[in-house]
């Protein structure tokens, strides 16, 4: 069966990287605005029959939102199930809505498991993605087969050459399961020990409290690991805390770089040496030119490359994420 690999305008860059590592070019589309604010996309190369891939990352910017991306996504799939496209996979670098995956509040809605029926809806066949937030809740809400990458691999790959003695920490709780995850994959890598550490945090009316570290982080360098930068407020508290303990360099490390707020300002923080990010979103919101010196993105294209590849070819995605010994990593 064919492959044939397309990108939305608004990811056409991460498209084109992905297609170049995957030996081929876009296939062609058009989208075409309408003075109501209405718009179409259709694909401008024969599917039928053919194995597709459509890459639009969910995330809002200065020309597009959200929502908009996620209907002009949901759109282009619906005309490629109608143009005879035998088999439609939605490659979605962020996943917009992931983190409202369960009830808080009383009759508040589960917004991740209704973006999981539109998509069904439109008619994919499969969805993959890189770490989003509740990995258990992502694959519970949808029917059809779901993909999930961790951008760790990357990670493990841009700090393995750090000569210092490392500590993998997580600014809260709730991540310790995914900074264990990299810390075990970055000690097999460097074949030397890698001490962990997280910080407590407490969220209320959308005020963060708790100034607890647990981990000894004295005269180490200190990677902080989350899935996502918003605002930077509960990674430069945990940096703070860090350094406060005598930490001597405190990099702070997430897949999807979102930049909201007051992010500009906080994350220029002197306690954070550095910002290590994917390029799953494009950091536009950027400006503050204390931020930028210390910016830092890691390409994903390889990575979502080989999983195209290996879908395509029928392969286990699990097998990219294999330690050197053969066996996946302890929390995938």
């Amino acid at each position: 069966m064919e492959l044939d690999l397309f990108a939305l305008e608004a990811t056409q860059q991460l498209g084109a990287r992905i297609a170049g590592h995957l030996g081929q070019s876009l296939c062609r589309h058009e989208e075409r605005e309408f003075e109501d604010g209405e718009h179409k996309a259709r694909p401008l190369d024969n599917v039928r029959g053919h194995d597709v891939y459509v890459i639009q990352s969910l995330h809002g910017d200065d020309r597009w939102t959200v929502n908009d991306k996620l209907v002009r996504m949901l759109f282009f799939i619906g005309a490629l199930r109608d143009s005879g496209a035998a088999r439609l996979t939605a490659v979605v670098p962020y996943l917009a809505y992931a983190r409202k995956d369960r009830k808080t509040k009383l009759r508040d809605p589960v917004s991740t498991r209704y973006v999981a029926a539109l998509f069904e809806a439109a008619g994919v066949d499969s969805v993959l993605t890189v770490d989003v937030h509740n990995l258990a809740a992502y694959q519970n809400a949808f029917r059809v087969p779901t993909g999930h990458l961790e951008a760790r691999v990357l990670f493990v790959d841009r700090f393995a050459s750090l000569d210092a003695e490392l500590v993998v920490a997580s600014p809260d709780v709730g991540g310790v399961k995914r900074a264990e995850a990299f810390r075990q994959d970055l000690q097999r890598r460097l074949r030397r020990p890698v001490a962990s550490a997280f910080m407590e945090k407490q969220r209320s009316g959308g005020v963060v409290s708790g100034e607890t570290l647990v981990g000894e982080v004295e005269n180490r360098t200190v990677l902080m690991v989350d899935d996502l930068i918003s605002s930077g407020t509960t990674l430069v508290r945990c940096a703070r805390a860090c350094r406060a303990r005598g930490a001597d360099t405190v990099y702070a490390v997430a897949t999807h770089g979102a930049f909201v707020a007051d992010a500009n300002e906080t994350l220029a923080d002197p306690a954070l040496a550095r910002v290590v990010i994917a390029d799953t979103v494009p950091p536009v919101r950027v400006q503050a030119a204390g931020l930028q010196a210390k910016l830092e993105v890691v390409p994903t294209a390889p990575l979502f490359a080989a999983a195209v590849r290996c879908m395509h070819e029928g392969g286990a995605l699990e097998e990219l994420l294999l330690t050197p010994d053969g066996d996946p990593p302890e929390g995938s």
